[in-house]
């Protein structure tokens, strides 16, 4: 896999925690930025596959209605 430079800015307070963490874990800055950034895709990239999913089934009308999912809720705490 081919890598690349990105620059970002922040906060002094979070770049002092990242510094932290890597003195830490024995690891690198970037690798520690590298994993956080892509667990944070990964998540963002399903929740929004999920909704736009979501969306497309209630444009084509496959609802339920309140009740029957407060009830599927309830059945679960039992």
């Amino acid at each position: 896999m081919t890598s690349t430079t990105l620059s970002i800015h922040l906060e002094s307070e979070m770049k002092a925690r990242l510094e932290r963490l890597a003195e830490i874990t024995h690891r690198s800055k970037s690798f520690l930025a590298t994993e956080a950034i892509n667990e944070y895709l990964s998540t963002q990239e399903c929740q929004l596959t999920e909704i736009i999913k979501g969306l497309a089934e209630a444009n084509e009308g496959q609802l339920e209605d309140h009740e029957s999912i407060l009830a599927l809720w309830e059945s679960k705490k039992t």
